[in-house]
C-alpha cells in the first residue's frame, strides 16, 4: 500500500467528522461542486447542520463584488469514500438575504411538491440514468479503437466479456458505493452503445428523487475521477448510428397505483401532450440530437405514447396495461436533465394542470 493510500485510509480516532457539502454550480446543468468541513460530531438531521457559503463568482452564480452564496443543507447520506461517520450533504443555494438563487431548481420543486393536491397523491419517481465512459486524454468512448469504431450495436446491451463490456469495475464500484451511501439505487446494466451504462434510482417520493440522483451522479464523478476516466452525460456523445443517452423518468401517483389507475394514467399523458413543447424545453440541453425518431426515441417535434413502445415519447408497460394500474415512463428527458426540474414539472402538469 502506498503512503498516500495509508493516509487516505487513516482511522480517525476522534469524535469529529467530515461533511462534504454538495451543490449544483452555474456553469451548466451538470456542474456539480463540493467542499468539505469538519464538524464536532455525527449528524443525522440536515436541519442540525450549519449553513455554509461559497464564492458564487467562481461558479457563474454571483457577481465578483457581491459573491457570497449560502448553502442550505437539505439531505444527508453516508460518505462511501471517507466511511465512518462522515457524510455527504446535498445542499441548495440562496442569497445572503435568504432568497433562492436563479439556478436553485430544488426550491422551485419543493413548492410544487408541497402543494396539498400533490402531497395527497404521494408522487413516485424512478429515474433511469444513462451515461457514457470516455478516455480522459482523447475523450473517446472506453473500449473503442482510438479514433475508430467498434462493431455495430447489437451485442453490447447487458453483455458480458472483455470485447463487449467496458468499464464494469467502475459500474460495480458505483453500485456498491450508492448502496453504502443509503441511496435507493435499484440496479445497473450495460447499454446499447458500447461504453455506455445505466443505473436506476428506485421509486422515490417527490423531491427526494432529485436529491438521490444528484448524489448518485456526484459519487459517479468521484469514482471516475479516481480511475482517470471521464463520465459524460451528453445526450448524444457520438453522432451516427449509435444510441444516445437519456434519463427516462417513471412516474406514478397513489391514484394511478390503485384499481382504475390506467384511466388516470391516460388522462395524465393527455396533459403531457398539451404541454409537450414546454417539457421538451426543460428536459435537457442538446436533446434535439437524441430525439430524432431513431435509436429508440420519438421525434422531438411530435408527441406520442404507446404500450411497450420504446419509440414513443411516453411508454406504458405491459404489466400496467394488464393490471389496469401502475405507472408510465416519460422517455423524453435527456441524460443531462435536472431531476428537480423534470420531476416537479411532471407533477405540476399532471396534478395541477
Amino acid at each position: 500500500m502506498s503512503p498516500l493510500a495509508d493516509l487516505l485510509n487513516l482511522n480517525l480516532d476522534t469524535k469529529q467528522i467530515i461533511a462534504e457539502y454538495i451543490w449544483i454550480g452555474g456553469g451548466s446543468g451538470m456542474d456539480i461542486r463540493s467542499k468539505g468541513r469538519t464538524l464536532p460530531g455525527p449528524v443525522s438531521d440536515p436541519s442540525k447542520l450549519p449553513k455554509w457559503n461559497y464564492d458564487g463568482s467562481s461558479t457563474n452564480q454571483a457577481a465578483g463584488d457581491d459573491s457570497e452564496v449560502i448553502l442550505y443543507p437539505q439531505a444527508i447520506f453516508k460518505d462511501p469514500f471517507r466511511k465512518g461517520n462522515n457524510i455527504l450533504v446535498m445542499c441548495d443555494a440562496y442569497t445572503p438575504k435568504g432568497d433562492p438563487i436563479p439556478t436553485n431548481n430544488r426550491h422551485k420543486a419543493v413548492k410544487i411538491f408541497d402543494h396539498p393536491n400533490v402531497k395527497a397523491e404521494e408522487p413516485w419517481f424512478g429515474i433511469e440514468q444513462e451515461y457514457t465512459l470516455l478516455t480522459k486524454d482523447v475523450k473517446w468512448p472506453l473500449g473503442w479503437p482510438l479514433g475508430g469504431f467498434p462493431g455495430p450495436q447489437g451485442p453490447y446491451y447487458c453483455a458480458v466479456g472483455a470485447d463487449k463490456a467496458f468499464g464494469r469495475d467502475i459500474v460495480d464500484g458505483h453500485y456498491k458505493a450508492c448502496l453504502y451511501a443509503g441511496l435507493s439505487i435499484g440496479g445497473a446494466n450495460g447499454e446499447v452503445m458500447p461504453g455506455q451504462w445505466e443505473f436506476q434510482i428506485s421509486p422515490t417520493v417527490g423531491v427526494g428523487a432529485g436529491d438521490q440522483l444528484w448524489v448518485a451522479r456526484y459519487i459517479l464523478e468521484r469514482i471516475t475521477e479516481i480511475c482517470g476516466v471521464i463520465v459524460s452525460f451528453d445526450p448524444k456523445p457520438i453522432e451516427g448510428d449509435w444510441n444516445g443517452a437519456a434519463a427516462h423518468t417513471n412516474f406514478s401517483t397513489k391514484s394511478m397505483r390503485k384499481e382504475g389507475g390506467l384511466d388516470l394514467i391516460k388522462k395524465a399523458i393527455g396533459k403531457l401532450e398539451v404541454k409537450h413543447k414546454q417539457h421538451i424545453a426543460a428536459y435537457g440541453e442538446g436533446n434535439e440530437r437524441r430525439l430524432t425518431g431513431k435509436h429508440e426515441t420519438a421525434d422531438i417535434n411530435k408527441f406520442s405514447w404507446g404500450v411497450a413502445d420504446r419509440g414513443a415519447s411516453v411508454r406504458v408497460g405491459r404489466d400496467t396495461e394488464k393490471e389496469g394500474k401502475g405507472y408510465f415512463e416519460d422517455r423524453r428527458p435527456s441524460s443531462n436533465m435536472d431531476p428537480y426540474l423534470v420531476t416537479s414539472m411532471i407533477a405540476e402538469t399532471t396534478l395541477l394542470g
